[in-house]
Parts: structure tokens; sequence; C-alpha cells
């Protein structure tokens, strides 16, 4: 049984709302609580393995534990990439090459295991790893290039924001326009949205003296939570609609 969302334009906001939301609570806990990069990877990966045992021993879809896992593999993947990035020194370009290469080599296994890449096939347990460990990862390299683009290329907070954006926009032109595989665009998109949401959580937390507009990790964390708890409410309203019916269906 496949136990992931639809893809559908709520599907991207609250991708979004979870990636942006990553980013700010996994800067809050390894700087604003002066945690520190590593142990901030050890606990979050702990709790990424955590939900992820709870997902895979799930039945159906739960929409609340679907983005409790989307959420601890953001958060997880900031603090692992500020970890490479920063503690081991690696920096930005070469934290993002060494993930893409990573990124790559699981999608390459998934597809000669599983011989497709689509979310819509993900219905056995090896699929559904490949998958989880393909979000982690696109996840951590969201944020390393979100990082590159505001940092080092010069484009600064809003103007990495503005260029992922942009990308994302073109991406959606050429799944209505063109006959480019959908399976490849989703997951172009799907990490897109990873710097995207990097990029919007450093503009929303960091100072006016770097660019940003000064909301701190505490403030920005918070909003965004509320945000994406609202969503996963109307989620998992709409996801009991469809049984009702079926089993109004079976009774008359």
């Amino acid at each position: 049984m496949n136990k992931l969302p639809q893809i559908t334009l709520a599907f991207w906001v609250m991708k979004i709302c979870a990636t942006t939301l990553g980013e700010t609570a996994g800067d809050l806990l390894s700087m604003t609580l002066d945690v520190g990069y590593a142990i901030s990877s050890l606990i979050l990966i702990s709790a990424f393995v955590v939900t992820l045992i709870m997902q895979l021993s799930a039945k159906r879809y739960h929409p609340m534990l679907y983005w409790i896992v989307i959420l601890s593999t953001s958060t997880a993947g900031t603090t692992m990439s500020d970890f490479m990035d920063r503690t081991l020194g690696l920096g930005y370009a070469t934290g993002s090459a060494i993930l893409i290469v990573i990124l790559l080599a699981i999608f390459t296994a998934w597809y000669f295991s599983e011989k497709t890449l689509s979310v819509s096939s993900v219905t056995t347990l090896k699929a559904e790893l490949f998958y989880w460990f393909a979000i982690l990862f696109s996840n951590t390299l969201g944020t390393a290039l979100g990082d590159f683009l505001a940092d080092d290329s010069g484009l600064g907070f809003m103007g990495g924001a503005l260029l992922i954006g942009s990308a994302i926009a073109v991406i959606v032109l050429l799944h209505y326009t063109t006959r480019l595989s959908s399976v490849a665009l989703f997951w172009i998109a799907f990490v897109l949205t990873r710097p995207f949401g990097a990029t919007l959580g450093d503009m929303l937390t960091k100072s006016h003296e770097k660019g940003g507009l000064d909301f701190g990790t505490i403030g920005s964390s918070m909003v965004l939570l509320s945000i994406l708890v609202v969503l996963v409410g109307i989620a998992m309203m709409y996801n009991r609609k469809p049984k009702a019916l079926i089993e109004e269906q079976v009774t008359y």
C-alpha cells in the first residue's frame, strides 16, 4: 500500500513550509541554544530514525506522521549540512558536490532495484526506505546549496530565494507545457524546494546587517510551525473523507 500523500498544490505548500521550518528549527537548536552542529545532528538524526520506524510500521497514510518525518529530515538535514560545511571545514561548494554524489547514488540504486523512481510506485518496504533516504539527503543538499547561494555567490538571502523560486516556476511550466518526464521534474522540484526553504528561513531569521528580516529563530519557527499544524490538520480532515465515503458506499 502506498503511504504517501497525493502530489497537489497543497503538498508543495506544506513541503516549502516544512523545509523552511527545518532550517529555522535546526538553527535554533545548533546556534541559538548553542548545542553545536555535531550534537544537534546526532539528536536530530536519532529523531529521524524514530519517526522513520513509526512511518515504516504504519499500515496506511497518516498525514501527521508523514509530515513529522518530513520535518525530521529537514531539521536533521540543516545541522548535517552545517556540520559538513562549517565544523569539518568542507565549505558549501565541496559539501554540495559530495551530497549531490550521494543523492545520485541513492537514485541509481533505487532505480536499478525498483525500475522506477515514481512516488506512486512506493508500495514496498525497500522502495519506502529509498524514498526517505533520498528525502533526507535532498534536504541536506538543499541546505548546502541554499547557504552557497546566500553566502558564497553574493546573491544574499533574498536573491537566493528569488533565483530558486524562479527555477521552481520554470519546472512547473515545463510540467504543464512539455512531455518531459514528470518523475524527473518532480524530484528536481523536490530538491529545489529545500534551498528555497533554506534561503527563505535565513532571510526570516538573520539580522538586518546580514540582509535578513531579523525575526529570530524562535519567532520564525513558531509562526512556521503554526502554519504547518493548520495545514496538516486540514490534510487529516480531508484524508478521512474518502474512507467515510467508501464505507457509505459499501453500506448501501
